[in-house]
């Protein structure tokens, strides 16, 4: 795998990839919480004619689940299927231990084309709503609105922001009908479905990174023959390279305000950190060292850089101050720890760390150094963050076969999200969606 060797990783990870394709991403829950909050999420009622073409309440029932923090009841365990108030039953629910019951209908609007959701969430114990709304959408939408609903449900019973409306972006390759490796860099909802291809190339892509609007990728790639940096409209396609310069190009990183990007360039002679303005396109260097630096990620408050270096020896974390300009090294523990990415609140660092020769991804306090291992699947590498910062998506491999793995920031909750056919890697978590 591409971390066996982080020299040739931090210059030539580029070329480090596998050779296999993806369909669709499935999920498959591996470690749940048993304390989570028991949710009947009951099949909404569809006050239509013809059938349609997305179960909401099951889109809304594996979201919560996924979360780890609530527990939906299986379907074959309802006694009733009620859709309103008038419907329910509480000691029904009550004799199930459900703490919560989510009911809704769907019908047509006075508006052609356009469906009215409704949707309640009652306590079961004090038989109240606590939460309710109307919606609308187009049968196309009903996806959208599903995972909207799984938002609202997990912010009013967990107290954080769901992240269900989100986006993940992810390379795969495979090999065409002449064995040549075809890339592609690919776009999904948060669960792995309505995936589209944003690009296809024969050449290696790497390192997707998502705008704060969610609205444009950075990536490399080495479409030209050597390595470069684009940037593309996630929904119109439109795309412009950014940076060609001689050696290497690579790990864009955005700014919180989406003003500039931080990358490796080695146009100087030696991998370093430097920064590039969206606007001026002024390139300016931020580190100046002998050793390698690589893998940029800019802090929640636009202050800091974190990067990899070999300053000692091997692969370790640093930080750079972009006011005072000094660097601080963060990580001790063990003689390989790479790829950081910072929590949303920027409390934490989340990175891959070698123990006993494994490669798994860890967390690390900064305001007390503690780190603690969180995944348990080998040779894992490639951390992002969800924006809402309960769980971390990362690429791992069993055998030859590479997917995605997603861990709970405190490490109980675990799922993976397969490919039916191969391998996927490099997975970048969007930011909320402004649209």
């Amino acid at each position: 795998m591409c971390v066996r060797n982080w020299l040739k990783a931090a210059a030539f990870s580029l070329l480090c990839f596998v050779q296999q394709a993806v369909a669709d991403l499935t999920i498959e829950i591996t470690q749940g919480n048993d304390r989570a909050t028991p949710v009947a999420v009951v099949p909404f009622a569809w006050l239509g004619q013809s059938g349609l073409s997305e179960d909401i309440a099951r889109i809304v029932s594996d979201d919560l689940e996924r979360s780890g923090l609530i527990r939906p009841l299986s379907r074959t365990e309802m006694l009733s299927l009620p859709s309103q108030k008038s419907e329910i039953f509480f000691r029904d629910w009550s004799l199930l231990k459900q703490d919560y019951l989510l009911v809704g209908q769907i019908r047509p609007s006075a508006s052609p084309g356009v469906l009215t959701i409704q949707y309640e969430l009652y306590d079961v114990v004090r038989q109240t709503r606590v939460l309710g709304e109307v919606i609308s959408g187009k049968p196309s939408e009903l996806r959208s609105r599903a995972h909207y609903i799984s938002d609202q449900v997990f912010e009013h019973l967990t107290g954080i922001k769901g992240a269900f409306s989100t986006r993940l972006a992810y390379i795969t390759v495979k090999k065409d009908a002449a064995s040549q490796s075809k890339y592609e860099l690919k776009v999904s909802d948060a669960d792995g479905r309505r995936e589209r291809t944003i690009l296809t190339t024969y050449k290696p892509i790497l390192s997707p990174a998502w705008s704060p609007d969610a609205q444009h990728l950075a990536y490399v790639s080495f479409e030209t023959g050597r390595p470069g940096i684009f940037l593309q409209n996630v929904y119109t396609g439109k795309r412009r390279q950014l940076t060609a310069f001689r050696g290497l190009n690579g790990a864009p990183a955005w700014s919180p305000d989406g003003k500039k990007l931080a990358v490796v360039l080695s146009k100087d002679g030696n991998p370093e950190i430097y920064e590039v303005d969206l606007t001026s396109y002024k390139v300016k260097r931020l580190t100046q060292h002998y050793a390698i630096e690589t893998e940029p990620e800019w802090s929640p408050d636009g202050k800091h850089i974190l990067f990899t270096s070999s300053r000692s020896g091997g692969p370790q974390i640093y930080q750079l101050n972009l006011i005072s300009g000094e660097t601080e090294r963060l990580t001790f523990e063990g003689s390989y720890n790479a790829r950081a990415r910072y929590s949303p609140d920027g409390t934490e660092i989340y990175f891959v760390h070698r123990s006993n020769g494994i490669f798994h991804i860890a967390a690390q306090e900064l305001a007390n150094n503690r780190l603690r291992i969180l995944t348990q699947t080998p040779l894992d590498e490639s951390p992002s963050v969800s924006p809402n910062g309960s769980m971390l998506i990362y690429a791992t491999q069993e055998g030859s076969r590479g997917y995605l793995g997603a861990v709970s920031v405190n490490g109980q909750i675990r799922y993976s999200l397969p490919s039916q056919l191969a391998d996927v890697r490099e997975p970048a978590w969007s930011p909320f969606l402004t649209n």
